[in-house]
This record gives structure tokens, sequence and C-alpha cells, in this order.
């Protein structure tokens, strides 16, 4: 019985305490540039309505929802730039969590981009056009 309350004890405090300290170490990062990254959106907002959605917290310089090269349509996220970081640090706390378009948003500071290598260099053709076979053997 004793090591069944201490067991819930345990667990109860250990329950209650870690949202908190999670909810405290991602709100307490502070902004380094005014740029932010907006994740969660609906696949039908668009550049027009994330920018009418945070321009209440500041001047936006720029707001682009990113988009699939082939079909259009939104990959589900953002960034927007705010003229200050207090601006962008208004809109994180207003907009972090709420609904946008029916979908809940995360507001959160933007990256840099990492460097990625250039591709790798595609197989060398021969002179007659086709790509050349280096499987060894027949195959059938």
């Amino acid at each position: 019985m004793a090591f069944m309350s201490s067991f819930r004890r345990v667990l109860g405090g250990s329950a209650t305490a870690l949202p908190s300290q999670f909810a405290a170490i991602r709100h307490n990062s502070t902004l380094t540039s005014p740029k932010l990254f907006i994740s969660g959106l609906s696949r039908l907002t668009t550049d027009e309505k994330l920018k009418e959605s945070f321009s209440e917290f500041g001047k936006i310089e720029d707001a682009k929802v990113i988009t699939d090269r082939v079909t259009g349509r939104s990959k589900g996220f953002a960034f927007i730039t705010y003229s200050s970081i207090e601006e962008a640090e208004k809109a994180r706390e207003g907009r972090n969590g709420k609904f946008l378009d029916g979908w809940v948003i995360f507001v959160d500071p933007a990256k840099p981009r990492e460097y990625r290598p250039p591709p790798q260099a595609r197989p060398e053709s021969s002179d007659s056009g086709f790509k050349v076979n280096k499987t060894i053997g027949w195959c059938g």
C-alpha cells in the first residue's frame, strides 16, 4: 500500500512539473532576429491571410507561405519578417497556439538556413545517348 502511494506521488509530481518546465523553456528562448517561423498552417492559408492575421502586432516587411513547386499548394509553414524584434516578440506571444483558418498554429524564432552541399553529378551517358549500364553479369 505504501509502495503504491509513493509510486503515485512520484508519477503525479513529475507529471505536473514537466509541462510547466517545457512551456517555460519554449517561451524563454529570446528572439535574435525579427524573422518568425509559423508552422501548423492550413493548406488554404495564403500570403494575404497570413499578413492580415499578423499585421495587428506591427509592421510586416515580408510574409511568405512556402508552397510546393509542383502542386502550388501550401506546405503548412511560413515565414514572417517584422521591422523590429519587439514587434516579432509581441506577435509570437499573441499568436502562438491560436487558430488560423481552423488550424492551431505555432510561432517560433526562425533559424538560419543550413548549408547544403551541391547535388552530386548524374551518371554519364555513352556516345549513343544511352546511360551506361554497369551491371556485372547477364540480366536475362
